[in-house]
């Protein structure tokens, strides 16, 4: 199992690594004579999710055979499970974090099921907030103080935790330092909304294995490990490397 949850959307220009060590985790495919399936989902605010499915079948397709299957997330309309059975690896994009976990929640179970057999999951910005047990979908307020800017409250007014996809234990924030979203990362430590958060820097991905607590940092900024410590919390830093 390899869970990958990068800091901001698809970049292969700046950040071709994470899609480079993805590709690596596919698992081998001896004799089957077939491509690699790769279900992907994406969800595009205000416009028709195709659009941007380029941005992240483009970059797959450049490294390796593959078939990708489409999850076109769209209001009101909860994903197939079925489309991720059989997927070999599970893409899910950036976006509107809270439209992504309502198309998807109902395939939490086919998800998990595919990870748990092997298959890698590469979570963009909002696929990777979504993926843990329980998981911030944004906000920019708690108890009406703010902690982190508006532009980054996913339409959301106090920070909102929420259960999500269970494929990691602790909470995940995005945009950590170019966003100022370590902030809330923090806060939400701080006020007991969650035990522990990472914040990831954009261009900049934690990789776990086997569903293990420790991880890999892939790319050039930092992760922020935010965990309860006793009455306050402690953050930890560290960086690709290190």
């Amino acid at each position: 199992m390899s869970i990958f949850l990068a800091g901001a959307g698809p970049d292969f220009d700046a950040f071709p690594d994470v899609f480079k060590r993805f590709v690596q985790a596919l698992p081998a495919q001896p004799g089957s004579g077939r491509p690699a399936r790769i279900a992907v989902a994406v969800h595009h605010r205000g416009g028709n999710p195709r659009e941007i499915l380029p941005a992240y079948v483009g970059p797959l397709q450049s490294l390796v055979s593959c078939d990708v299957v489409p999850v076109l997330l769209r209001p009101g309309m909860p994903a197939d499970p079925a489309l991720f059975e059989g997927a070999d690896g599970i893409v899910v994009g950036g976006g509107l974090t809270p439209a992504y976990l309502a198309g998807l929640r109902s395939c939490a179970g086919a998800i998990a099921a595919r990870t748990a057999d092997g298959a890698p999951y590469l979570g963009f910005s909002a696929g990777a907030m979504i993926a843990p047990a329980e998981g911030i979908m944004g906000g920019y307020r708690i108890g009406g103080v703010e902690v982190c800017g508006e532009e980054c409250s996913e339409d959301l007014d106090e920070v909102d935790v929420r259960g999500g996809m269970g494929l990691v234990s602790f909470a995940v924030d995005v945009h950590a330092a170019q966003a100022g979203t370590l902030s809330r990362a923090v806060g939400a430590v701080a006020a007991g909304l969650v035990e522990r958060a990472v914040a990831v820097d954009e261009n900049t991905a934690i990789l776990l294995h086997d569903g293990g607590p420790d991880f890999e940092v892939i790319g050039t900024g930092n992760r922020w490990d935010i965990r309860r410590n006793g009455t306050g919390c402690s953050v930890s830093v560290r960086t690709a490397g290190s």
